[in-house]
């Protein structure tokens, strides 16, 4: 059923490693510690910011740009505080990326050196084409058509041809319309057919696996 797919869309957090990562944890700390700091508030406070702000622009980072004057690499300071040593190396994934055919890219709403980093340690950097993060589309981030369109055409990408995999729903509808196969790595179901072209799966690798 991916037999006509030659390019390959992929998440980060929450899809190339899983969302109960250590790793995951920091960056929830991390993002809230930076709303906290940048509202003067307590976490329990940036909780219910950052909730609002994803509501409504669709990231923290893009809602407090628009609502307010944070500098963009200052809010992303923190990446450069986490400690990547948490993630496990992953050569299974590794395997079964490397052996997918046409070219394999990371579509994230982090920052490159986020991407960088956390591929590195997965030992998945030598199996990816490209990397597209949030500055790569001018801070606008998933689920906006915007974005999409800046990815498509940043790498010549055929809609039909591609399919996308991500840990939320809402990333996939708009590549669906357009034409994509979506997998909605959701962590807790089987791999299950939920129309043409989309599907949902526990994990990235078991899918993959039963399905190439």
């Amino acid at each position: 059923m991916l037999a006509d797919i030659d390019t390959w869309v992929l998440d980060l957090d929450n899809t190339l490693y899983p969302a109960d990562s250590a790793l995951a944890a920091q960056l929830t700390h991390g993002i809230l510690s930076t709303i906290a700091a940048y509202y003067r508030t307590d976490l329990a406070g940036a909780r219910q910011i950052q909730a609002d702000l994803v509501a409504g622009y669709g990231t923290s980072l893009r809602g407090a740009m628009l609502t307010g004057t944070i500098d963009p690499h200052d809010f992303l300071g923190f990446e450069r505080r986490l400690d990547y040593s948490v993630i496990e190396p992953a050569p299974d994934l590794a395997a079964v990326l490397t052996a997918l055919p046409g070219r394999r890219y990371v579509y994230t709403n982090g920052s490159a050196y986020h991407a960088e980093q956390a591929l590195s340690r997965l030992g998945l950097d030598e199996c990816i084409d490209g990397v597209f993060d949030i500055l790569a589309g001018k801070l606008v981030p998933k689920p906006y058509a915007e974005s999409l369109d800046a990815f498509l055409g940043r790498f010549g990408i055929e809609p039909a041809r591609a399919a996308m995999f991500d840990d939320l729903e809402v990333n996939l509808a708009l590549p669906h319309e357009r034409g994509m196969t979506t997998v909605w790595v959701n962590g807790e179901v089987p791999s299950e057919r939920l129309a043409e072209r989309r599907w949902r799966a526990a994990d990235l690798l078991g899918f993959l696996r039963a399905n190439i």
